[in-house]
């Protein structure tokens, strides 16, 4: 356990305000040792490329067991932090959601992604709902004795197009940081956020680190650090690559055959 909280604490430390960690996301032990190999300070699990390539969709569609067996190999697998994707957390409740915490701290991760979607649905939980649930995860990691870094994630911006992107959503997104900060959250997760200008605004607004999501249209890293991000994140990008990638030399070498 000790290992553990020092790397929860190195974790932490990697967000810096203008100085972003890089968390190139991956899916499994293999992908895992090769982003260490690569040079990367922590490994951060992607919920979609995890269940997909186990053959499930995305939204806790793989079970938690499998999920949670997945993240126990990832971690022996690397000698730096790891942060799982969690999404809902399996719960919906409270007690549910630190309970399940806890469980997945077992693994040896030492962070986590946790949304305020509601899993199944485009709903989003309502502030104080998911200021509760936060709070769950916290005194779960608190129970367990280890420090987690709890990445609170909305989806406000990911399920509306860039161009339907208003100060209305950004003043929402405002709130739920505070919220979710006051609940005990160590990051603020914004995916599908892309401007400029409402990027830089979130950032001066909260006193979480800020995470934004590589996706395609997004400033480029020189660009958000200048914005005051501290973490930037791949999501399932590398392994829509990858099937890419695979699927072409795939489609060659059968030609050629």
């Amino acid at each position: 356990m000790t290992n553990q909280i020092t790397q929860a604490e190195d974790f932490a430390a990697l967000h810096k305000k203008g100085e972003p960690v890089i968390l190139y996301n991956i899916w499994d032990a293999g992908s895992a040792k090769a982003v260490s190999d690569a040079g990367a300070k922590a490994i951060a699990t992607g919920s979609a490329p995890v269940a997909m390539a186990q053959g499930y969709a995305d939204g806790q569609n793989i079970p938690m067991d499998a999920a949670l067996d997945n993240a126990r190999r990832i971690v022996a697998a690397v000698e730096i932090p790891v942060t799982l994707d969690f999404e809902g957390a399996y719960a919906e409740d409270v007690l549910g959601v630190a309970a399940n915490v806890q469980r997945a701290l077992e693994t040896g991760v030492i962070g986590f992604n946790f949304e305020d979607q509601i899993v199944g649905t485009s709903d989003l939980y309502d502030i104080e709902t998911q200021e509760a649930r936060v709070r769950a995860m916290r005194e779960g990691c608190d129970a367990a004795g280890i420090p987690a870094f709890i990445n609170a994630r909305t989806d406000i911006f990911l399920k509306a197009k860039p161009d339907t992107h208003d100060d209305a959503m950004l003043d929402e997104a405002i709130a739920r940081a505070k919220a979710y900060a006051d609940a005990g959250a160590s990051g603020f997760f914004a995916p599908g956020l892309k401007d400029e200008g409402m990027i830089a605004r979130l950032c001066d607004s909260t006193v979480l680190p800020v995470n934004i999501i590589a996706l395609p249209g997004t400033p480029g890293t020189a660009s958000l650090a200048k914005l005051g991000v501290a973490r930037i994140s791949y999501g399932p990008v590398p392994y829509r690559k990858m099937l890419g990638w695979l699927t072409e030399q795939a489609q060659q070498a059968l030609q050629e055959g």
